[in-house]
């Protein structure tokens, strides 16, 4: 066994980005390629969110996305504070686990489920907004709503699965009611973006459109190639009517 290559392999999937040490066990997918040659994933989304986060609060991530913003937000909100994510695939929550562990985050909570409408064990391809990617097996899941997390407190629910937004607030009204948080997910296709948007309204809140691009020329690794040329997620950022947020009004829907 060629010892020496096998090191190079292993550290060459060690990634100093901006929010810690990151670790992948093969680079696939717009987060992962992001991390590895920017040192950072959507860093507009935080730039935006960084102005509503705050010391000792609470953060609620389904989705994990290896980790980034989970690392960032464990920063954001200190060793009071608490960052739950939950991210429902095998290797992707292990990945998360082993980011976590990699940077000592005593704040961060992992839980391995889909968050949706109630518990039950389920095929990843049956959820709406569970994606398969190709050469990818489907795997069964367990899923479980937010209220079950029986959260102590909750600023800031962010949601990282498009698709999953309306099941999700199913299985979170008490949390919701309780709490407030303000919610920041990313559409689905046009054919649900209406019913998106009414389902948050209905809870008490008010939204606004955000489009962060994928590229940021201000990047980590100071990178001045643009491999996701003029790609933006589609986003919604959600306050309730009764909070003092406010976006450009052009921007609310």
């Amino acid at each position: 066994m060629n010892t020496k290559k096998k090191q190079s392999d292993s550290s060459s999937r060690l990634w100093n980005t901006r929010y810690g040490m990151m670790t992948s066990i093969a680079p696939k997918g717009p987060a992962a390629r992001s991390l590895q040659r920017y040192g950072e994933w959507a860093e507009q989304e935080l730039n935006l969110l960084s102005g509503l986060i705050e010391d000792g609060q609470s953060v609620l991530e389904f989705g994990g996305e290896y980790g980034a913003h989970t690392l960032w937000f464990a920063q954001a909100v200190g060793e009071q504070g608490a960052v739950h994510v939950a991210e429902p695939r095998r290797l992707p929550f292990q990945q998360l686990c082993a980011n976590v562990a990699i940077n000592q985050l005593t704040n961060v909570y992992t839980h391995s489920c889909w968050l949706g409408r109630a518990a039950a064990q389920v095929s990843l391809s049956s959820l709406p907004g569970g994606v398969v990617q190709a050469g990818e097996q489907d795997e069964m899941v367990t899923t479980a709503t937010v209220d079950s997390l029986e959260l102590e407190s909750l600023h800031l629910l962010k949601l990282n699965v498009p698709g999953s937004l309306i099941d999700l607030l199913l299985g979170a009204a008490e949390t919701i009611r309780k709490h407030r948080p303000i919610i920041y997910y990313r559409l689905s296709g046009i054919e649900q973006v209406e019913a998106e948007v009414q389902a948050i309204k209905e809870l008490g809140y008010r939204c606004w459109s955000h489009t962060p691009y994928l590229y940021n020329a201000d990047n980590h690794a100071g990178e001045s190639a643009n491999i996701f040329p003029g790609c933006v997620h589609q986003n919604v950022i959600a306050s309730p009517v009764e909070n003092r947020f406010e976006l450009e009004q052009r921007f609310e829907l």
